[in-house]
Protein backbone atom coordinates (compact mmCIF):
# COMPACT_ATOMS: atom_id res chain seq x y z
CA UNK A 1 0.00 0.00 0.00
CA UNK A 2 1.12 3.46 -0.88
CA UNK A 3 2.78 6.21 1.89
CA UNK A 4 1.17 9.61 2.46
CA UNK A 5 4.10 10.89 0.90
CA UNK A 6 4.52 8.14 -2.73
CA UNK A 7 0.56 9.29 -3.17
CA UNK A 8 1.81 13.43 -3.11
CA UNK A 9 4.89 12.18 -5.36
CA UNK A 10 2.86 10.54 -8.01
CA UNK A 11 0.33 13.84 -7.51
CA UNK A 12 3.35 16.23 -8.63
CA UNK A 13 4.01 14.20 -11.22
CA UNK A 14 0.19 13.99 -12.61
CA UNK A 15 0.74 17.09 -12.47
CA UNK A 16 3.42 17.75 -14.24
CA UNK A 17 2.79 15.37 -16.74
CA UNK A 18 -0.24 17.47 -17.49
CA UNK A 19 1.28 20.71 -17.57
CA UNK A 20 3.88 19.89 -20.28
CA UNK A 21 2.35 17.87 -22.70
CA UNK A 22 3.18 20.14 -25.42
CA UNK A 23 6.98 18.84 -24.93
CA UNK A 24 6.05 15.78 -27.05
CA UNK A 25 8.56 14.11 -29.26
CA UNK A 26 6.85 14.12 -32.93
CA UNK A 27 6.37 10.34 -34.61
CA UNK A 28 9.27 10.88 -37.11
CA UNK A 29 12.04 13.51 -36.41
CA UNK A 30 13.34 14.33 -40.05
CA UNK A 31 14.64 17.80 -39.17
CA UNK A 32 16.29 19.29 -36.09
CA UNK A 33 16.93 23.21 -35.45
CA UNK A 34 20.05 24.30 -34.34
CA UNK A 35 19.71 23.64 -30.19
CA UNK A 36 17.68 19.82 -30.69
CA UNK A 37 19.35 16.88 -29.97
CA UNK A 38 18.00 13.60 -31.18
CA UNK A 39 17.75 11.06 -28.00
CA UNK A 40 18.21 7.15 -29.47
CA UNK A 41 18.98 3.85 -27.89
CA UNK A 42 21.85 2.41 -28.81
CA UNK A 43 24.02 -0.79 -27.53
CA UNK A 44 26.89 -0.56 -25.64
CA UNK A 45 29.17 -1.06 -28.51
CA UNK A 46 27.68 1.36 -29.94
CA UNK A 47 26.71 -0.17 -33.77
CA UNK A 48 24.13 1.87 -34.48
CA UNK A 49 22.72 -0.70 -37.75
CA UNK A 50 19.13 -0.62 -36.95
CA UNK A 51 15.86 1.62 -35.61
CA UNK A 52 17.09 4.94 -34.57
CA UNK A 53 20.23 4.28 -34.08
CA UNK A 54 21.09 3.75 -37.40
CA UNK A 55 19.25 7.49 -37.90
CA UNK A 56 21.16 8.80 -35.60
CA UNK A 57 24.01 7.71 -37.41
CA UNK A 58 23.08 8.79 -41.04
CA UNK A 59 21.77 12.01 -40.00
CA UNK A 60 22.94 13.54 -36.95
CA UNK A 61 26.31 12.55 -36.08
CA UNK A 62 26.35 9.18 -33.81
CA UNK A 63 29.28 7.97 -34.08
CA UNK A 64 30.04 4.25 -35.04
CA UNK A 65 31.41 2.55 -31.80
CA UNK A 66 30.44 4.81 -28.96
CA UNK A 67 27.13 3.81 -27.25
CA UNK A 68 26.35 6.29 -25.27
CA UNK A 69 26.23 10.17 -24.95
CA UNK A 70 26.88 13.06 -27.00
CA UNK A 71 27.68 12.52 -30.49
CA UNK A 72 27.02 15.41 -33.20
CA UNK A 73 23.50 16.37 -32.80
CA UNK A 74 22.13 13.23 -30.64
CA UNK A 75 22.30 11.40 -27.50
CA UNK A 76 22.70 7.84 -27.31
CA UNK A 77 20.96 5.87 -24.06
CA UNK A 78 22.11 1.85 -24.30
CA UNK A 79 19.12 -0.31 -24.38
CA UNK A 80 20.59 -3.58 -25.82
CA UNK A 81 22.51 -4.78 -22.77
CA UNK A 82 19.68 -6.31 -20.14
CA UNK A 83 16.29 -5.96 -18.40
CA UNK A 84 14.73 -2.11 -18.23
CA UNK A 85 16.78 -1.71 -14.73
CA UNK A 86 19.90 -1.95 -16.56
CA UNK A 87 19.05 1.26 -18.76
CA UNK A 88 18.27 2.98 -15.69
CA UNK A 89 21.61 4.83 -14.96
CA UNK A 90 22.11 6.09 -18.45
CA UNK A 91 18.58 7.37 -18.51
CA UNK A 92 19.96 9.48 -15.21
CA UNK A 93 22.85 10.23 -16.64
CA UNK A 94 21.14 11.77 -19.68
CA UNK A 95 18.60 13.73 -17.21
CA UNK A 96 21.57 15.02 -15.42
CA UNK A 97 23.46 15.96 -18.44
CA UNK A 98 20.09 17.79 -20.29
CA UNK A 99 19.84 20.05 -17.09
CA UNK A 100 23.17 21.04 -17.27
CA UNK A 101 22.73 22.40 -21.05
CA UNK A 102 19.52 24.03 -20.87
CA UNK A 103 20.35 25.46 -23.85
CA UNK A 104 19.82 22.51 -26.09
CA UNK A 105 15.94 20.58 -26.65
CA UNK A 106 16.03 16.60 -26.08
CA UNK A 107 13.74 15.26 -28.75
CA UNK A 108 13.75 11.54 -26.90
CA UNK A 109 13.05 8.83 -29.43
CA UNK A 110 10.40 5.48 -27.92
CA UNK A 111 14.29 4.32 -26.80
CA UNK A 112 14.07 0.55 -26.18
CA UNK A 113 10.88 -0.06 -27.79
CA UNK A 114 11.84 -1.22 -31.37
CA UNK A 115 14.80 -3.32 -31.55
CA UNK A 116 15.23 -3.79 -27.63
CA UNK A 117 12.08 -5.13 -27.56
CA UNK A 118 10.82 -3.06 -24.26
CA UNK A 119 7.33 -1.65 -24.42
CA UNK A 120 6.47 2.12 -23.35
CA UNK A 121 5.09 0.91 -20.20
CA UNK A 122 8.58 -0.58 -19.15
CA UNK A 123 10.74 2.17 -20.95
CA UNK A 124 8.84 5.10 -19.63
CA UNK A 125 9.02 5.47 -15.39
CA UNK A 126 12.35 5.68 -16.11
CA UNK A 127 12.12 8.88 -17.33
CA UNK A 128 9.67 10.28 -14.16
CA UNK A 129 12.58 12.73 -13.19
CA UNK A 130 12.41 14.08 -16.63
CA UNK A 131 8.80 15.29 -16.15
CA UNK A 132 10.23 18.87 -14.63
CA UNK A 133 13.47 19.07 -16.97
CA UNK A 134 12.08 21.86 -19.57
CA UNK A 135 14.21 21.05 -22.28
CA UNK A 136 13.40 17.45 -22.31
CA UNK A 137 10.41 16.10 -24.89
CA UNK A 138 8.87 12.55 -24.68
CA UNK A 139 7.17 10.26 -26.76
CA UNK A 140 3.20 11.01 -26.26
CA UNK A 141 3.22 7.39 -24.90
CA UNK A 142 5.85 8.07 -22.61
CA UNK A 143 3.48 10.67 -21.20
CA UNK A 144 0.82 8.12 -21.26
CA UNK A 145 2.50 6.26 -19.55
CA UNK A 146 3.52 8.61 -16.91
CA UNK A 147 -0.07 10.03 -15.85
CA UNK A 148 -0.74 6.28 -14.73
Amino acid sequence: MENQAEKNEQNQVDASVNANQERITPEKVNKLHNNEIFVFGSNLQGMHGGGAARIAFQRYGAIMGQGVGLQGKSYAIPTMQGDASTIKPYVEEFIDFAKQHPEMTFLVTKIGCGIAGFTPKEIAPLFKKAVKVQNIYLPIEFWEELKQ
